[in-house]
């Protein structure tokens, strides 16, 4: 088995390798009270900011993801990236690999990048890559989040970020597909790609903008902002970065921050237990109770669901 480190400091010393290892063992030994004890604590100690860039296929995550990454590094700060990839039907495992999306020096100590399976999410985050973020965002400064675009994995990646990024390409209609899905409701921050298109691009920034308006509730406090970038020339790109920064430190100013990772880690609750024991499951479990009696979020989901099983005589009590 994959050792679980003994303490935060000690998987912050160990760098990329044991960062590594721990991902590892959520991956290969997630029930192990030892990682749940570990995750729980990870999850109070979340330091990084994480930002979320999700969209569809072909949009240019992964190029934005590349200028990211070389922008946080310039700037001294640590990054850890997670690519979302869709999953082998045969394997379960990531069909992509970060490898062929992302370039990246690996013999940089400050970054890191780890590419997991969406399995049984459609295209959203895992239980895997939900504990491979809190991980993560416990040791880095900055954390990147990249969906695969496809099925539910903008609402999925809006449980797991503090900065959610759409990403909608010229030309392609999006803004008004994104609208019919309910789309348009959840990002922080919207990044229209490939701005060296010139004046499509800027036509997309004010289609966006319009839909932004009619798809938020009209006592909406603030409709996010509307920037145009090309991660290719590094046209806007500084102005997506200090967006997300103005973003991320008023969250942490207002509060808002903690108010909604806090609403996260009850949402990771509540759609564990919906997944593994369906509605009916669900309705039968005092949620808010276990959360609070527990340690965090990961705790909770362990002790619910070994209730359940022992009311459903799957396992004996004690």
């Amino acid at each position: 088995m994959t050792r679980v480190p003994d303490s935060l400091s000690q998987l912050r010393e160990g760098g990329k390798a044991a960062l590594a290892r721990a991902i590892s063992a959520v991956e290969t030994h997630a029930d192990s009270d030892d990682l749940l004890r570990f995750l729980d604590v990870a999850t109070r100690s979340g330091r990084a900011q994480v930002l979320g860039l999700t969209g569809p296929p072909g949009v240019g995550k992964s190029t934005l993801t590349n200028a990211l990454i070389r922008a946080y590094r310039a700037r001294g700060e640590t990054v850890g990236v997670l690519a979302v990839d869709p999953s082998s039907q045969v394997t379960g495992g990531a069909l992509l690999g970060d490898r062929t999306r992302l370039s990246t020096d690996p013999g940089d100590p400050g970054i890191f990048v780890r590419s997991m399976a969406a399995r049984d999410r459609l295209g959203g985050l895992s239980d895997h890559a939900i504990a491979a973020v809190v991980l993560m965002r416990a040791v880095m400064d900055r954390v990147i989040v990249e969906s695969v675009g496809i099925g539910q994995s903008e609402s999925d990646v809006a449980h797991a970020v503090d900065t959610l990024v759409l990403c909608i390409q010229p030309g392609s209609g999006d803004s008004l597909q994104f609208m019919k899905a309910g789309v348009m409701e959840l990002p922080d921050l919207v990044a229209v790609t490939k701005a060296d298109m010139g004046a499509m691009a800027r036509r997309a920034q004010a289609d966006v903008a319009g839909a932004l308006s009619l798809a938020r509730p009209a006592d909406s406090a603030r409709l996010p902002d509307v920037l145009t970038v090309s991660a290719t020339s590094g046209e806007g790109l500084e102005a997506l970065v200090g967006a997300c920064d103005t973003f991320g430190a008023a969250a942490r100013s207002s509060g808002r921050g903690d108010a909604r990772r806090a609403v996260q880690e009850r949402h990771w609750v509540d759609d564990a237990i919906l997944r593994r024991f369906g509605r009916i499951g669900h309705s039968v479990c005092d949620v808010a109770a276990a959360v609070s009696g527990a340690d965090g979020p990961f705790s909770a989901i362990a002790a619910l669901d070994r209730s359940l099983r022992v009311r459903l005589g799957l396992i004996a009590p004690g």
